[in-house]
C-alpha cells in the first residue's frame, strides 16, 4: 500500500529540489516504478551516492519499486554533468569489475527478491549495446534539437572548456534508458541528484514525444557541509562504502565528525527513522551537545546499514575505547582489537616469550616515545597508560594477565596517542 504523503514526506527530509508538475496527484493513483541511474566508473560507491540510494529506499517503504540502473553502457561514455573536464574513458574489463562490486553494496540499502515493491538492478550495456547508430539516429536522436541540448545546465558548464560529441551525447543515450524502461518495465519516474535534471527532463520530454505517455522527474539537492568542505571528502580522500578502500572504522568515523550545524539534516536524509525519532535525538542532543547523541544515532545508523550490525557495533567500541568513554574490559575481543590494529601503531609480537617485555620498552617500540629517557619520564610523570590503567613504575614487565583475550595490550600516552603490542595466532 502506497503512502499518500510520501512526496511531502520527502520535501521534510530534504530530497526535493526539483520535480515536474503533478508529480504529487501521480503519487496518489498508486505505486509506480522509480528509476536511478548509476555510472560504474569507480570500484566502489562513495558516500556521495548514498543520497540517491536513500530516496529509492523512502521510495521503497513508500509502497513503490525501484530500479537500480547500472551504467555498463553509459559508463564507457561518461556523464559530463558536474565535471569540470572530460573524463577518461575506462575499459569494458574494469567497468564490469567495477558494476559487480557496486551491485553488492546496493543490496545493504534496498530490498530485492520477490514482491510488488522488490527493487530490480538492470544494467543498461544490454540494451545500449544492442543499438545500431543508424536506429538510435532515427528513433531518438530526431527527437532532440542541438538548441535545446545547449541550453542544458551540464553542456552551458562545460562550453569553455570544450565538450567532445562523446559526452554531448550522454543526454540522449541516459534519455533513451527512461524509454526503454517505460517500455519494458512501465517505469514512469527518474530521480537522481540536482545536477542530473536536465538529462531527466529530456527523458521525460522523449517518452512524451514517443509514446505519448506521462512520466515524471524528481531531483535532490546538492549535498553540502556547514564547514564548506566537500561533502563524503576528508584530508584522506573520499569515503567509500567498501571496507577494504575506506575501513569501518574511518566510515563511521566521518559521521561522528559531522558538525552540529548538519547532523539533524543528515539524520533525515541517511537514515530511515521517523520525524518522532529525530525530534527524540535532537531534544536530547540539545539538552546536552557535548555528549553528541545525535552524532553517535547517526554513525551506528549509517555504518550498521553499509557494514553491518557486528561492525557497526564493534566501530562503536572501538571509538569509545579510544576517546575513553568505555572501559577496555567491558568490551573486549579480538574483533575489536583486529579493528583498532589497523586504524593505530601496531607492533606484532611473537605468541611466546613476550611477558618479559618491559612497560619501558615496548612505549619505545611502540612510538609512543623516541627513547628510554623520554619513556621514563612519561611514566614517571604518570602519562603512560596499559589497558587503561596508569602505570608510574618504569621497570613494570607486562604481565601474562595484561594480555587480553590473551593477546593485546594498549597502550596511551596522555589523552589522544594511543598504541598496540599484537601476538600472532601461533
Amino acid at each position: 500500500m502506497t503512502s499518500p504523503d510520501l512526496l511531502r514526506d520527502l520535501e521534510w527530509r530534504g530530497f526535493v529540489q526539483q520535480a515536474t508538475p503533478g508529480l504529487a496527484a501521480y503519487f496518489a493513483r498508486g505505486p509506480v516504478t522509480a528509476y536511478c541511474g548509476f555510472d560504474p566508473t569507480a570500484p566502489s560507491l562513495q558516500l556521495g551516492n548514498l543520497m540517491p540510494l536513500m530516496l529509492l529506499a523512502n521510495l521503497q517503504r513508500g509502497g513503490h519499486r525501484p530500479i537500480v540502473l547500472m551504467g555498463g553502457g553509459t559508463g564507457l561514455i561518461g556523464d559530463p554533468s558536474g565535471k569540470p573536464g572530460e573524463r577518461p574513458l575506462l575499459s569494458k574489463e574494469q567497468i564490469r569489475e567495477n558494476l559487480q562490486r557496486q551491485r553488492d553494496q546496493m543490496a545493504r540499502f534496498l530490498e530485492f527478491g520477490a514482491g510488488p515493491s522488490a527493487a530490480l538492478l538492470l544494467d543498461n550495456a544490454k540494451w545500449l549495446g544492442a543499438q545500431s547508430l543508424i536506429d538510435f539516429l532515427r528513433d531518438v536522436g530526431k527527437h532532440f534539437t542541438v538548441n535545446v541540448m545547449l541550453q542544458k545546465e551540464s553542456v552551458q558548464a562545460r562550453l569553455d572548456t570544450g565538450l567532445s560529441y562523446t559526452e554531448f551525447s550522454y543526454m540522449l543515450l541516459q534519455a533513451y534508458d527512461f524509454l526503454h524502461l517505460f517500455r519494458e518495465r512501465q517505469c514512469t519516474l527518474q530521480v537522481g541528484g540536482s545536477d542530473q535534471w536536465g538529462n531527466i527532463t529530456a527523458g521525460v520530454e522523449l517518452v512524451r514525444r514517443v509514446e505519448n505517455a506521462e512520466v515524471h522527474g524528481l531531483v535532490a539537492p546538492l549535498v553540502t557541509m556547514a564547514s564548506g568542505q566537500k561533502f563524503g571528502k576528508t584530508e584522506a580522500g573520499a569515503i567509500y562504502l567498501d571496507p577494504k578502500l575506506t575501513s569501518p572504522y574511518k566510515f563511521y568515523q566521518f559521521w561522528i565528525n559531522v558538525d552540529d550545524r548538519d547532523v539533524e539534516r543528515y539524520l533525515k536524509l541517511f537514515t530511515l527513522k521517523s520525524r518522532e525519532e529525530i525530534a527524540d535525538i535532537m531534544a536530547r542532543h540539545r539538552d546536552n551537545p557535548a555528549k553528541r547523541l545525535a552524532q553517535l544515532a547517526l554513525a551506528r545508523d549509517v555504518t550498521e546499514r553499509a557494514h553491518g550490525k557486528e561492525a557497526a557495533t564493534n566501530t562503536a567500541y572501538a571509538t569509545g575505547m579510544l576517546f575513553g568513554d568505555i572501559a577496555v574490559s567491558t568490551v573486549a575481543s579480538d574483533d575489536l582489537f583486529a579493528i583498532l590494529a589497523g586504524e593505530i601503531p601496531t607492533i606484532p609480537m611473537p605468541r611466546g616469550g613476550t611477558d618479559e617485555v618491559t612497560i619501558l620498552d615496548a612505549v619505545v617500540r611502540t612510538g609512543l616515545a623516541k627513547s628510554k629517557s623520554e619513556a621514563r619520564r612519561a611514566i614517571e610523570q604518570g602519562g603512560i597508560y596499559l589497558n587503561e590503567q596508569r602505570i608510574d613504575d618504569a621497570t613494570r614487565k607486562i604481565r601474562p594477565e595484561d594480555w587480553i583475550v590473551g593477546r593485546n595490550v594498549l597502550l596511551r600516552k596522555g589523552k589522544k596517542e594511543y598504541a598496540l603490542l599484537r601476538r600472532g595466532d601461533s
